[in-house]
C-alpha cells in the first residue's frame, strides 16, 4: 500500500445522492423525490384569503411539534367570512397543502376560496347549490378549497389524487380544488 493514498468518502454528500436515487428507484414523482429531500426542520404555509383579502405566511411546524401561535394565526385567516366565525382547523389538513406546495414546486401562495365553513353558512350554500355536502368536513376544520395561481388546476387535483390522503373535489368551472382529511374519494 505504499504510494497509495486513501481519502475518506463525503458521506454527507454520498448520502443525498443514495437518497436520491432510492427515491427514485422506488418510482416516486419528481415533487416527491424532492419534497423528501427538504430539510425537516420546519413546515411553512403562505396563504392568501381572496374574500378578506389577509395574507399569512406562518411556519406552523417546527422541530417535530405544531406552533400553537401560528396555528391560532391560521385557523383565524380560515374563518368563516361571512359570519366571523373561528374554529380550529385540522393540522393535517395543513400538512396536506404544505405537501401539495412542495411536490408542485410552486413559488406562489395558496389562493383560499373556502376554509372552515360554519353550520348555518352551509346550511345556506346548501340551500342554494346541490353541490354543497349536508355534512360537509369544511363544518369540522378538515376541508379547504384553494388554488395556485403559478400552476394548472389540473396538475393541483392529479397531485392531490396521488397523494390518496383524503377527498379531492375538482371545480374547473369555479377555478378551485377540493382537498380534505376525510377518507379518499373523488368528484
Amino acid at each position: 500500500m505504499s504510494g497509495m493514498m486513501t481519502h475518506a468518502p463525503d458521506t454527507g454528500r454520498r448520502r443525498l445522492l443514495l437518497a436520491g436515487v432510492g427515491l427514485l428507484a422506488a418510482g416516486l414523482a419528481p415533487g416527491a423525490a424532492a419534497h423528501a429531500l427538504r430539510p425537516r426542520g420546519e413546515r411553512r404555509l403562505t396563504l392568501r384569503n381572496l374574500h378578506t383579502g389577509e395574507t399569512l405566511e406562518t411556519v406552523y411546524w417546527r422541530n417535530g411539534s405544531y406552533r400553537e401561535s401560528a396555528l391560532t394565526a391560521l385557523n383565524r385567516l380560515l374563518r368563516d367570512h361571512r359570519t366571523g366565525d373561528v374554529f380550529p382547523i385540522d393540522p393535517k389538513l395543513l400538512d396536506l397543502i404544505h405537501r401539495l406546495h412542495a411536490d408542485l414546486d410552486s413559488g406562489a401562495p395558496w389562493q383560499v376560496i373556502s376554509g372552515y365553513r360554519s353550520p348555518a353558512t352551509n346550511a345556506m350554500l346548501r340551500a342554494r347549490s346541490g353541490g354543497v355536502a349536508r355534512r360537509s368536513l369544511h363544518t369540522e376544520g378538515r376541508a379547504i378549497d384553494v388554488r395556485l395561481p403559478d400552476r394548472p388546476l389540473k396538475a393541483l387535483r392529479s397531485a392531490a389524487l396521488a397523494l390518496r390522503r383524503g377527498g379531492v373535489g375538482y371545480y374547473p368551472r369555479s377555478g378551485f380544488v377540493h382537498v380534505d382529511t376525510g377518507r379518499f374519494r373523488t368528484w
